[in-house]
């Protein structure tokens, strides 16, 4: 069963609390596996031209209502402040919106550790500040229909003035859904109450639908600071757009210095993710990989940390568990629904080959689209970057990184706990390096047409 079949099967409508009819699709349906996509980047010259093409976009923007729906493709639509303002938002709708959103990812550099070759000034053009307003996704089963969806996108873009679209980057991944290293992504996802799907095993509470979807309670029973007018902010969420161009042959040739042996390669390399490459994760298969527990979505989330305090099984300092702690003991408390993410990153270059060498990473461009949703989207990327990813505090490992994700300036260590001492790996690099981000809105679709129809110039509202 594909994972929108089971989705679909898990759906209960009589348990739908959200108004799923205005959210987009994007923000609670998964992508299929296997998927190809593409990302656009669109630039607002004029507001009234980019109006128009947000009016004509949102009759192609699915609603998460659809969960049932046999759709081929679906598109999700963000938009940057900088493009708001190029829209033509009033000024007490722009001054509604948090701050951090409205300075930009690449203002924000210092509370995101974005230092060295990850600083903004290194960044891909689209990414530079003030350049890409309108984010585009596109969604598909296959080529063939993406191709299809994609004619007609191409179409609407013809229509319009006063846009330019300033960069596209294809993606996909096959039905193991593998990252740039080879390992199954974006397994774990929060389940969202009121969503109506019925959770999986493993996969803990539901979390307050307001940590997502603007207008909602949230985790402390109210509802978040939201964006005004109300139809302007209601039933939308945010997204943190971060790009990556993933160093797949320094990391082979990393665990190649550890070990001559592929198997002591894959030990180590499953201890530095949390989860062997078939998506398994190490409490239920310490010893070996188990590739049809990794590709069972009923199994390969259930499980905790309850037993493994030590970290002996799964290293406190593995990706995997510096991402969701779940039940571990933390040096420094934090409340881990609060910084709980929907992730819908992508995939693109060629598949993961243990022969990659470092040589070949200036030659194959390869990496990954971070991308996550959450109506505490700015303050937990900071979060994640300040004290998750840059640092080991809050797992008493000092100043030791996230080994997959974070910024190494200096060559780093990565600690995995063994008796009668632990042994700790030296030498981790920067293995994804950024190459540009930026912060995003996802209106609802009542937004979409609200800011297309530029409704508040007669004071009108939906």
């Amino acid at each position: 069963m594909g994972i929108l079949q089971e989705l679909s099967a898990r759906f209960r409508p009589d348990k739908v609390k959200l108004q799923l009819n205005d959210i987009q699709a994007l923000i609670l349906r998964s992508r299929p596996e296997p998927y190809v996509g593409i990302h656009s980047m669109i630039h607002v010259d004029e507001a009234a031209g980019g109006r128009d093409l947000l009016r004509r976009l949102a009759d192609h923007i699915p609603a998460a209502s659809g969960w049932t729906d046999e759709l081929d493709s679906w598109t999700g639509v963000a938009i940057s402040y900088d493009g708001l303002k190029a829209l033509g938002l009033p000024e007490t709708s722009l001054e509604s919106f948090p701050l951090a959103f409205q300075q930009g990812m690449a203002a924000r550099a210092e509370q995101l550790r974005d230092f060295g070759e990850n600083a903004p000034e290194t960044w891909e053009d689209p990414y530079r500040p003030g350049t890409c307003h309108i984010a585009l996704t596109i969604y598909a089963r296959d080529d063939d229909a993406l191709d299809d969806v994609l004619a007609k996108a191409e179409a609407e873009l013809e229509k319009s003035t006063g846009i330019t679209l300033i960069g596209t980057h294809r993606f996909g991944a096959d039905e193991d859904a593998k990252n740039p290293f080879g390992f199954r992504d974006s397994i774990s996802q929060p389940l969202v109450d009121g969503s109506g799907v019925d959770p999986l095993p493993g996969q803990e509470r539901a979390i307050a639908p307001g940590e997502f979807i603007l207008g909602e309670n949230s985790e402390t029973g109210s509802p978040l600071a939201m964006p005004q007018p109300a139809p302007l902010g209601r039933n939308g969420s945010y997204t943190v757009l971060r790009k990556y161009q993933s160093r797949v042959g320094a990391f082979n040739d990393f665990l190649r210095e550890q070990s001559a042996d592929e198997g002591e390669q894959d030990y180590i390399a499953a201890k530095m993710f949390g989860r062997w490459q078939s998506g398994a994760p190490l409490p239920l298969a310490p010893d070996r990989d188990d590739p049809e527990l990794g590709a069972d979505s009923r199994r390969n989330n259930d499980f905790s940390y309850e037993d493994d305090h030590r970290g002996l099984v799964c290293p406190h300092a593995a990706h995997m568990r510096r991402l969701n702690p779940r039940d571990s003991q933390l040096t420094i408390l934090s409340d881990v629904n609060i910084h709980r993410i929907i992730r819908r990153s992508s995939t693109y270059g060629p598949k993961w080959s243990r022969d990659v060498t470092s040589e070949s990473d200036a030659q194959e461009d390869r990496g990954l689209f971070f991308i996550f949703i959450s109506a505490r989207a700015f303050d937990t990327i900071e979060f994640l970057q300040q004290e998750w990813i840059n640092r080991g505090n809050f797992v008493d490992l000092g100043e030791e990184r996230d080994p997959i994700v974070g910024l190494h300036q200096t060559p780093g260590t990565f600690t995995i706990p063994e008796t009668p001492v632990r042994r700790k790996i030296d030498g981790v690099t920067t293995f994804n390096r950024l190459r540009g981000g930026e912060y995003m809105f996802m209106p609802s679709l009542t937004a979409l047409r609200w800011i297309g129809d530029g409704a508040w110039d007669e004071g009108a509202s939906p």
